[in-house]
């Protein structure tokens, strides 16, 4: 006995109408076309700024931490948009978010270990 047909047998697996209806649904929330160029751009112009902050004369703390932040809002979009972490149930987003707080505060405390500074 397969899978399909043991979850089939305990009513735990969809109708096939019941699942067609269900992939027509979550095909219609995925952006189409234009919003994938209009994101793209949006990540260029941030890309944009970000080689532009760097040839500005501002203190280094300052530049640092912009970058980080636009970085950090790039990286952001990429994940929503094109990993469809949007679209998806919002257990993967929160264990997606956990994973990287959690390699985020691995690497603060081996910066820390080694003396370096971030800022």
């Amino acid at each position: 006995m397969t899978l399909a047909e043991y979850r089939r047998r305990k009513g735990i697996e969809p109708s096939p109408e019941e699942a067609h209806a269900a992939e027509d649904d979550h095909a219609e929330k995925h952006p189409g076309a234009l919003e994938y160029a209009q994101i793209g751009t949006i990540l260029a112009v941030i890309t944009g700024v970000e080689v532009g902050i760097y040839y500005l004369d501002i203190s280094h703390r300052l530049l640092v931490i912009a970058l980080m932040v636009l970085s950090a809002t790039k990286f952001s979009m990429v994940v929503l948009w094109f990993m469809h972490l949007k679209f998806d149930n919002r257990l993967f987003s929160s264990m997606f978010v956990l994973g990287f707080f959690l390699a985020l505060s691995i690497f603060m405390v081996v910066l820390a270990t080694i003396g370096g500074k971030l800022v």
